[in-house]
């Protein structure tokens, strides 16, 4: 199901782009927005209001070693981050972390996203493993299985169209990157493997229906709190060869990763567990925040297509029980699938009418009349996004 999108105007008396120099904007004048990159600066507010509580303070002596704990697989994981993304996950009920799985920290999702591809495939293959995901896909995934040219694995395409009897890695992202859409794997075949990235698996962006209970799952700091500076993701992963290459990998590659980063991971995610859990807080804890955010924000998208003749389309999601929240919830994704109901490239609509750069349906293996606009950006640069969206003219009805 679709929803109309973009024809009324919505005013905004004091938006601009930047968060440094604020002054009068106006449709004419402004610089670009872009909504292209899925930066989550939506959250420094609630951060910034923390103050003090996730400070966290390194002596010069601390952390000069290589080695965080010698005797664990992942010997450069921090103990409290262990400890804390276990916590988090059993919190949420977002993710199963039995005692038996294994924590693989990297350097954001990315690296770990390598280290997956080099660990599930072999070298005793006569032929590169195929890389499949369902089209629209995660625009970096082909990209990232091609950069290297490696010989272990290769990228093949929409896991739709998949139809050879051979070996494959199939990606499976869910919530899903671009559309927002629950996934589940596509070809199922035998001798098939599979990565489950849950980067917007929580509760600001989905209802928790359930923990998800994989064989490899994909998290990134980024995406779970919006420090995405910080460069922290992290695999929870169930079998122990496959870990063991994972380690592998990154301590070919990076020697491990900042302890430093992992330090400041582990302190906020502690903050919002212990949130999670204080029945007694005054305030939103983090979650709550940032569900009520990204509920705003879609339902001013929703009105203002409400409005229009419907130059856009949006999807539109079912409800479900959130058993973190313990009520029926909408999804609030972390972007926008916009769809031309005039079939023209929505890319390029946006940035030459309104200077809206998104990322095209080309980048994501379907049609240039879909195109992708994060809902992460900050306050200024999102109701200035609307007022802009409000201000394209179709051809339809003879507009």
């Amino acid at each position: 199901m679709v929803v109309g999108l973009v024809e009324t105007a919505v005013p905004t008396a004091k938006s601009t782009v930047s968060s440094a120099v604020k002054k009068p904007t106006s449709l004419s004048s402004d610089p670009i927005i872009n909504v292209a990159r899925g930066d989550p600066t939506i959250y420094e507010p609630y951060w910034k209001k923390m103050g003090d509580r996730c400070k966290v303070v390194i002596a010069g002596d601390e952390f000069m070693s290589y080695f965080c704990n010698a005797m664990n697989l992942c010997w450069f994981l921090l103990p409290e981050l262990d400890n804390a993304i276990r916590t988090l996950h059993r919190v949420v009920g977002n993710a199963m972390v039995d005692d038996d799985r294994f924590i693989i920290v990297g350097n954001g999702s990315t690296q770990l996203f390598h280290a997956l591809l080099y660990a599930l495939s072999s070298p005793d293959l006569p032929d590169p493993i195929n890389v499949v995901a369902a089209a629209p896909f995660y625009s970096s995934y082909p990209e990232e299985t091609k950069f290297l040219r490696s010989k272990l694995y290769k990228w093949a395409g929409d896991a739709n169209c998949y139809d050879k009897d051979e070996p494959y890695i199939e990606v499976v992202t869910s919530p899903n990157n671009p559309d927002g859409s629950i996934r589940g794997t596509v070809v199922n075949r035998e001798g098939g493997k599979a990565i489950h990235d849950l980067a917007y698996y929580w509760p600001q962006y989905a209802p928790i229906t359930s923990k998800a209970d994989h064989d490899v799952m994909l998290f990134t700091f980024s995406k779970a709190t919006g420090h995405a500076g910080t460069r922290i993701g992290w695999a929870i992963v169930k079998d122990k060869v496959i870990a063991a290459k994972m380690v592998k990998f990154i301590e070919v590659s990076s020697i491990g990763v900042s302890r430093e980063a992992q330090l400041r991971a582990a302190k906020i995610l502690g903050v919002i567990a212990d949130d999670c859990r204080n029945l007694d807080l005054k305030g939103e804890n983090f979650f709550e925040y940032g569900r009520r955010l990204m509920s705003k924000r879609w339902g001013k998208l929703r009105e203002l297509g409400m409005k229009s003749n419907g130059v856009f389309s949006l999807p539109k999601y079912p409800r479900d029980y959130c058993k973190f929240t313990g009520e029926y919830t909408d999804s609030n994704p972390a972007f926008a699938w916009l769809k031309s109901n005039e079939v023209l490239n929505c890319e390029n609509l946006l940035r030459d009418e309104s200077k809206i750069i998104t990322r095209g349906g080309s980048s994501f293996g379907v049609d240039s009349t879909y195109t992708r606009v994060s809902m992460l950006s900050r306050d200024v640069e999102f109701e200035l996004l609307l007022e802009r969206l409000a201000a394209i003219k179709g051809t339809v009805n003879g507009n």
